[in-house]
């Protein structure tokens, strides 16, 4: 049961793309305009997250930490290594797989409905979010698939593994971290989470190119800041009075 709404929500992307492969056909100047409709949407939703922050100092230490790791890591490379692959097993002239699996894939992911919505799945049984994130997902996924092409339901593996692990995960740890500490987790990833919304945003848009994939490391950053500020203020504090201040 714990599954069920992310795997409702793995059918919609398939659906979606499914569906949006027919609309494949329209002439450039209209994808090229539905492309950059896509981006603002996607910006400003990322936007609207990443104002909802409390603590922008943690916000701004997960990128700059997570953005390092991912450099060294070179994790942008590595999604579109396994987009291409895809690309080379299955493409054979249906458009550019590698940039639509990795597109789809990161909106997907990242969002705070998926964080919430398999948080909820996992802990409650309840599939409420995932059944309105799988509502929304299936509608970009047409859009998505009809501008970028078929690579947009390979999509639907990463929504599965990643919502899966994050389900099961919730469902195992319930009984060990309080609520108050999973509800401010989910807080730090919503701000970090919509930045990284927003820069793919402005990829789409083609404005600028943000390795976001490189930045997907601030979100752990992000939750480990939860469990770890507390003991570092208090670090701190027992540093002061020790020496007076």
């Amino acid at each position: 049961m714990a599954l069920w709404g992310t795997v409702v929500n793995a059918l919609s992307i398939v659906a979606g793309a499914v569906v949006g492969v027919w609309f494949s056909g329209m002439p450039e100047r209209l994808r090229q305009t539905l492309m950059h409709g896509l981006g603002l949407a996607v910006a400003v939703i990322g936007l609207k997250m990443a104002l909802e922050m409390d603590r922008p100092l943690v916000v701004i230490a997960s990128l700059v930490i997570g953005g390092a790791i991912g450099e060294g890591l070179r994790l942008e490379d590595r999604l579109q290594q396994a987009g291409a692959r895809l690309e080379a097993w299955f493409g054979r002239g249906r458009g550019d797989i590698a940039t639509a699996f990795v597109t789809a894939a990161l909106v997907y992911c990242i969002g705070p409905m998926a964080v919430l919505g398999a948080l909820e799945s996992g802990l409650r049984g309840n599939h409420a979010v995932l059944y309105l994130k799988a509502a929304l997902d299936g509608i970009t996924a047409v859009m998505f698939s009809a501008t970028m092409g078929i690579g947009v339901i390979f999509a639907a593996v990463a929504v599965l593994v990643y919502q899966g692990v994050i389900a099961l995960s919730a469902h195992a740890v319930a009984a060990i971290v309080p609520d108050a500490m999973l509800q401010a987790m989910v807080g730090e990833l919503t701000a970090v989470g919509g930045l990284l919304i927003a820069g793919i945003g402005i990829n789409l848009l083609g404005l600028q190119r943000i390795r976001v994939g490189n930045l997907l490391p601030a979100l752990v950053i992000a939750v480990l800041s939860v469990p770890v500020l507390p003991v570092v203020e208090a670090g701190f504090r027992v540093i002061r009075e020790g020496l007076g201040f």
